[in-house]
């Protein structure tokens, strides 16, 4: 299975880095770097898949793709 996308972004609201997997709702994380951030998303990405699949449920194939790989050239 290939892995999925990690969105890495500074939220000046929080005041920290966030780190979320688009392909698994609601699975988002924050670190005062973003290599924590990224580290504690990875963390929670084996919790929710563990989760889910304990319960059954099916696991999402990665199918998000930021914009600037979805453009078509002519």
């Amino acid at each position: 299975m290939k892995d999925y996308h990690i969105n890495i972004f500074y939220s000046e609201e929080d005041e920290a880095y966030i780190a979320d997997i688009p392909d698994l709702k609601y699975c988002s994380a924050h670190g005062e770097t973003p290599e924590e951030a990224l580290r504690e998303v990875l963390i929670a990405k084996e919790g929710v898949l563990a989760v889910m699949k304990e319960a059954g449920l099916p696991i999402p194939e990665p199918r998000y793709r930021p914009a600037i790989y979805a453009l078509t050239f002519s």
